[in-house]
């Protein structure tokens, strides 16, 4: 069952916990481009720091979070994040106890700090 837009955005809210300019930082980071797949276009990036320069773009565009501005590439896009970290926070423990975890490291580019929940 897909979800509604409503929830896809509370959620979405709820689980990026890093600030645009936190998440930019990390992603300018050697070790945020060490895990994940690859896009398989040429370019080395994987597709999670892709997702991250996406998420950056979304918060920067809508600051406060007003559920009006988002456009449906945004909702798109957040429906794909709530998902990816709803998953691997459920199956990762491993994320919060080590940070040079693939896990850790993938949940970062995704724009959820597990060490700040």
């Amino acid at each position: 069952m897909v979800k509604d837009n409503e929830t896809v955005i509370k959620e979405f809210n709820e689980l990026i916990n890093m600030t645009s300019s936190e998440l930019k930082e990390w992603l300018m980071e050697g070790q945020s481009e060490s895990s994940g797949w690859d896009k398989g276009d040429g370019s080395g990036e994987t597709v999670g720091h892709e997702s991250g320069r996406k998420i950056i773009q979304i918060l920067e565009k809508n600051p406060d979070k007003n559920p009006d501005q988002y456009d449906e590439d945004d909702l798109q896009h957040m429906r794909k994040v709530v998902s990816y970290c709803k998953r691997h926070l459920a199956q990762e423990e491993k994320a919060k106890q080590n940070t040079d975890s693939k896990s850790y490291k993938s949940l970062k580019n995704g724009g959820h700090d597990p060490l700040k929940t």
